[in-house]
């Protein structure tokens, strides 16, 4: 693993105006991943953990704080800066695939590419995700695990810095949950992508090179993990 800080967090709070009341949804976080990590993001539903991939991943801003990426603060970037640092440095991998209903398998993860400075084959990362022999589906043709492995091919095509994965497996019975980790380890791996994933099952924590836990907006613990076990091995 390099020793190169990808991603720095500095004091990141997000509140939320709800008449007089102010809602805080994240508070004064702050963490550094390293380049090449697995990272979890570990907590319950409602600590704050889609607000913060969302603010690390350029969809949202925060109330305060500083979000810097390869020592760029991307947290002063104004909105068409922001576009391109979706469009060219991050990756997206939702809990609901989020993929074009129109489009074969192929077709989602060319539209995606089409955009980028320097992605990567289509056909050949298809076939990184198994999914070679069903690349003129569509997304009706497929299964969840299959429509999921679609936006992984998709994000992973761009060739982006960050790889975030808002609970990828969330909407997935245990089988095809278990072969998501196991593609997002080997993105990880192989590909030498920094993958962020966030979600409330602390058994998927166990694969993880970092965990960085969240409670009500805060950030309790930073752990290193010095033996990460194989995804096949996580408990459902």
């Amino acid at each position: 693993m390099k020793d190169n800080i990808i991603l720095k967090v500095e004091e990141l709070s997000k509140y939320y105006e709800m008449g007089e009341i102010k809602v805080k949804a994240l508070e004064d976080a702050s963490f550094e991943i390293n380049e090449g990590e697995l990272v979890v993001i570990l907590g319950p539903s409602g600590s704050g953990k889609s607000t913060l991939l969302n603010i690390v991943g350029g969809m949202d801003t925060p109330t305060h704080g500083k979000v810097f990426v390869k020592g760029e603060e991307i947290t002063k970037y104004n909105e068409k800066q922001l576009t391109l640092f979706r469009r060219n440095e991050v990756g997206f991998v939702f809990q609901f695939y989020n993929i074009m209903g129109n489009l074969t398998a192929f077709e989602n993860v060319e539209l995606a590419v089409e955009i980028c400075k320097d992605p990567f084959d289509v056909d050949e990362i298809l076939g990184e995700v198994e999914l070679t022999e069903r690349r003129d589906h569509f997304p009706s043709q497929l299964s969840g695990g299959e429509q999921q492995r679609v936006a992984i091919a998709r994000a992973v095509a761009k060739s982006p810095l960050l790889l975030l994965c808002d609970e990828p497996t969330g909407a997935l019975d245990c089988k095809s949950g278990v072969s998501i980790l196991v593609l997002l380890k080997k993105v990880n791996k192989e590909y030498g992508k920094t993958v962020v994933l966030i979600t409330h099952n602390a058994s998927i924590a166990e694969m993880a090179d970092k965990v960085i836990r969240l409670s009500s907006g805060h950030i309790t613990e930073v752990t290193i993990n010095q033996n990460p076990i194989d995804p096949e091995r996580v408990e459902w």
